[in-house]
């Protein structure tokens, strides 16, 4: 299945993409695309409807994020070995975890802030775990059964905020906008091997990243087995894997960084696509 959420920001309505590419409601059938409609139960009650008996919304309509209240949004540093070459960082030995703030998510094609003070602004494209089931000290071998589906996140950064400023990089990851999830929420199921998916970016055109989760270090079950062995984790948190070479920071000749006015376009293979128009900040 893909679930998505429409509407109004904070007026979302839950909905599916139907077979026949309408946007169904299912207000009916859920609260929102999050929490308890995550759980295997609530999916198996999505899955016995029949779409077609639903209202069908207007495509036209804005794409919110495709989960609702996330409780966490937990990301992995430097999970491709070019990617931590380009950044003249280490391989990891253990997956590196760090936190995106919550009050940083919005809709896959809404803008994107440059936020005040911001010298350095960048991109990354990454697969996006959400969670199902809670997770807590789980078995990489049982892991999967903790995975609700996919979606693309953007995990905007600032690099000047992140490495320069002192401290933990979440003061250069969590900034408002700095995280675009969706457009839809993928079931597992309907995801023969996230690990080979094709991933890219665009700035204005011009491909920046070019990628595939076949190159993570740590993949999938190992990053939700090692992440619940610090945290619970519950249905709808997502956790962001990292991402694949060819961001602003590395670039060479480089760096370059988001100005207002670029357009990102990005896409993991099965999973949708985004674009943000990047604005300044005018507060």
């Amino acid at each position: 299945m893909k679930l998505l959420r429409v509407g109004a920001k904070g007026a979302e309505k839950p909905a599916i993409l139907a077979d026949d590419s309408s946007i169904r409601d299912l207000s009916g059938i859920v609260s929102d695309i999050g929490g308890e409609a995550l759980t295997p139960r609530g999916l198996d009650r999505i899955r016995a409807v029949d779409t077609s008996t639903l209202p069908m919304l207007d495509r036209s309509e804005r794409t919110g994020a495709c989960v609702g209240n996330v409780g966490k949004f937990i990301c992995i540093g430097l999970n491709y070995a070019d990617h931590a070459a380009e950044s003249n960082l280490p391989v990891p030995t253990e997956p590196v975890i760090f936190m995106k703030a919550t009050s940083a998510i919005i809709g896959p094609n809404d803008d994107v802030i440059i936020p005040k003070n911001a010298i350095k602004p960048d991109w990354e494209v990454e697969l996006g775990i959400v969670i199902g089931m809670e997770a807590r000290y789980v078995e990489e071998c049982d892991a999967f059964d903790h995975v609700a589906g996919y979606c693309v996140v953007n995990d905007v950064s600032e690099r000047h905020f992140q490495t320069e400023r002192g401290g933990t990089w979440d003061k250069g990851k969590g900034s408002d906008t700095f995280g675009p999830i969706g457009p839809w929420l993928v079931t597992r199921d309907e995801i023969a091997d996230p690990q080979d998916l094709s991933m890219w970016l665009e700035v204005d055109g011009h491909r920046y990243q070019n990628g595939s989760t076949r190159t993570m270090i740590f993949g999938i079950q190992t990053i939700v087995s090692y992440v619940s062995q610090f945290m619970s984790l519950q249905p709808g948190d997502i956790i962001s894997t990292g991402t694949p070479p060819g961001v602003g920071m590395g670039l060479k000749p480089g760096p370059k960084w988001l100005q207002p006015g670029n357009v990102m376009r990005l896409s993991v293979e099965g999973l949708g696509e985004q674009r943000q128009l990047v604005k300044s900040y005018q507060g």
